[in-house]
């Protein structure tokens, strides 16, 4: 309800942030907890437009990792959106991927759990997973579902090191986090419910991202980016898209209390279409670009047959995922080339 106190991580993040920026507009009140002071002003400068600052305050916690660390976080709040979770970006494929981010996404779930547990005010806790948490790498990236589908419910069991590579590493990092949050639910039985969001590739701008560096860092508006630029031996798998916007959305909206706790929502398309679709986005909206061969926009990813059911979050929140997936797409593109003066 407006009003409400909510506690947010990650917001200095691409999804994090436009959570921040939704909940507000909501009109919660809002604790972001971030690592320094620093990264507070970053926020707060980002959303001084909103007119929203007597509804934000921050609360600094440099190690998300240390026992105890939310404890006083998350005192007097009703509800708690734990975005905050490692990325790949910087981690080479040769690194201690378990203590880079099998730990971090394990243990950063959890301690939020066990301080929000010493909190009779918590009453839900909304967690950013991931589809990669839900379905296996050799679904999503190799060989596709064949003819299977990918549900809200479908779970996969740890998956352990060492691992090929980074991006593998991620999402066995996902899977653990997802498979310790029901166990520690189950065994603990917690006064507050908890509700998983599972995202596919986050597509649209990044309202924090000012520089090309940022952008092109690793961030998941890379690949089409990529695309347009036309790089060679893209592997992104099946074409398992969403937006930044309508993710933001779903964790926000999964607030009310009249939507069941304990269960899971998958933010993503259906599956369907191609990595090709993008190809024909760039050449709808930047003809001038493809003309001149800043875009070349003739890269062809691989495809894998993918499927997933969405009718639970699309029946659950009144919308569709997928509606604004060229907007996201374009958004993303024409930030970059503001970016590069182009």
């Amino acid at each position: 309800m407006a009003g409400d106190l909510v506690l947010i991580t990650g917001a200095t993040g691409h999804l994090g942030f436009q959570v921040l920026k939704q909940a507000l507009e909501q009109g919660y009140q809002i604790r972001a907890a971030v690592r320094s002071a620093s990264k507070a002003k970053v926020v707060k400068d980002a959303v001084k437009d909103l007119n929203r600052d007597s509804q934000l305050d921050f609360v600094v916690v440099p190690d998300f990792l240390v026992p105890g660390a939310f404890d006083s976080a998350v005192q007097g709040v009703k509800y708690i959106i734990h975005v905050a979770s490692p990325i790949t970006s910087g981690i080479a494929d040769t690194a201690d991927h378990e203590e880079l981010l099998i730990k971090p996404a394990v243990y950063g779930t959890l301690g939020v759990f066990e301080s929000a547990a010493k909190s009779p005010s918590v009453k839900r806790i909304v967690i950013t997973s991931s589809i990669v948490a839900i379905a296996s790498v050799n679904e999503i990236f190799i060989e596709g579902t064949k003819g299977a589908t990918i549900t809200a419910e479908s779970r996969t069991a740890d998956v352990p090191g060492p691992y090929p590579g980074t991006m593998a590493a991620y999402a066995a990092s996902k899977v653990a986090a997802l498979n310790a949050a029901e166990k520690w639910i189950k065994e603990n039985k917690p006064k507050f419910d908890v509700i998983h969001i599972h995202p596919s590739f986050i597509f649209g701008r990044d309202d924090l991202t000012t520089t090309v560096e940022g952008f092109t860092s690793g961030g998941t508006n890379g690949i089409p980016l990529t695309i347009a630029l036309g790089k060679p031996a893209i592997e992104a798998g099946g074409y398992l898209i969403t937006t930044v916007w309508d993710t933001a959305r779903i964790h926000v909206d999964a607030l009310n209390p009249s939507i069941p706790g304990n269960q899971s929502f998958i933010s993503s398309n259906d599956g369907s279409g191609k990595w090709s679709d993008i190809n024909d986005m760039v050449a709808r909206h930047f003809p001038d670009q493809v003309k001149t061969g800043v875009f070349p926009n003739n890269a062809a990813p691989a495809d894998r047959a993918v499927k997933v059911d969405v009718a639970k979050t699309e029946q659950t929140f009144g919308y569709k995922t997928s509606a604004r997936l060229e907007e996201a797409v374009v958004s993303a593109i024409k930030h970059f080339l503001e970016l590069t003066g182009q």
